[in-house]
């Protein structure tokens, strides 16, 4: 397993086993890629609300600017292909009773969807996570019109737990969310 920089683990280089793939801490040269990347309905009808759309070069440059400062008590990650920032992928730690628990997310730009790069993502992270940090539990919240983010989980070895049900409203629609959980000793 690839291990982070001895001076910030929040900062790993990941490699993937996918060609052309890799995990590694965003830069200022990424965001015109990241919003052409992003500014996709699709992409937007699966993350929170406070992703926009549509997604401007200044919604990019504010993110990897947020990644690297205030948001960077947690993991957020670039996920690269050939070279260029196609998507990005985060770990986001919680405190108090829940702190030994992470939520993980992710998107990646349509061009690349089903190569499995979000799969080997999501697996190299999760381990890197489990390796590195006091958690023992990683968890993630599916919209329940999105099948392939499912896949993605189980194929990184996360087990569905639990339908919440009308827990998620987006795009004027209420629906269930599916949560699915890695967790270890």
């Amino acid at each position: 397993m690839a291990t982070a920089p001895a001076t910030d683990p929040r900062r790993p280089e990941l490699p993937l086993p996918v060609a052309g793939a890799r995990l590694r801490p965003f830069g200022p040269a990424d965001a015109p890629a990241l919003a052409r990347h992003a500014n996709d309905r699709d992409i937007w009808r699966n993350l929170r609300d406070r992703f926009p759309h549509p997604y401007s070069l200044a919604d990019a440059e504010g993110y990897v600017l947020f990644v690297n400062t205030i948001g960077a008590a947690d993991l957020h990650l670039c996920i690269e292909v050939d070279g260029e920032a196609a998507g990005s992928i985060s770990v986001l730690f919680k405190d108090d009773i829940s702190r030994r628990e992470a939520e993980i997310g992710y998107w990646l730009g349509r061009a690349y969807w089903g190569r499995g790069i979000v799969s080997a993502a999501t697996r190299a992270l999760a381990g890197y996570a489990l390796a590195h940090f006091d958690v023992c539990r990683l968890y993630a919240t599916v919209f329940e019109y999105n099948p392939a983010s499912a896949r993605v989980l189980e194929k990184a070895g996360f087990g569905f737990e639990a339908r919440l049900r009308k827990s998620i409203t987006k795009d004027g629609q209420t629906v269930d969310g599916l949560l699915y959980a890695l967790v270890v000793a």
